[in-house]
C-alpha cells in the first residue's frame, strides 16, 4: 500500500472534520427546548389562567 492516502480516505477525513452542519443542529436542539418550555408552562398555568379570564369576563358582563 501507498504512503499517500486514497481519495476516499480523503474525503472520509474531511468529512469527518466539516463542521458546516452542527451550527444548525445547535439551534435545533435550542429550539426545542424553549418549544419544550413554552409546552410545560402552558399546560402548568393554562387551566388557571382560563378559570380566572373566564371568571373576569363573567364579572365584567354581569352573567
Amino acid at each position: 500500500m501507498s504512503a499517500t492516502p486514497t481519495k476516499k480516505q480523503h474525503l472520509l477525513s474531511r468529512f469527518l472534520r466539516c463542521e458546516n452542519g452542527a451550527t444548525a443542529i445547535e439551534y435545533g436542539l435550542i429550539a426545542a427546548g424553549i418549544s419544550v418550555a413554552i409546552a410545560a408552562t402552558v399546560l402548568a398555568l393554562g387551566p388557571e389562567i382560563r378559570d380566572n379570564l373566564y371568571q373576569n369576563v363573567v364579572d365584567a358582563f354581569g352573567e
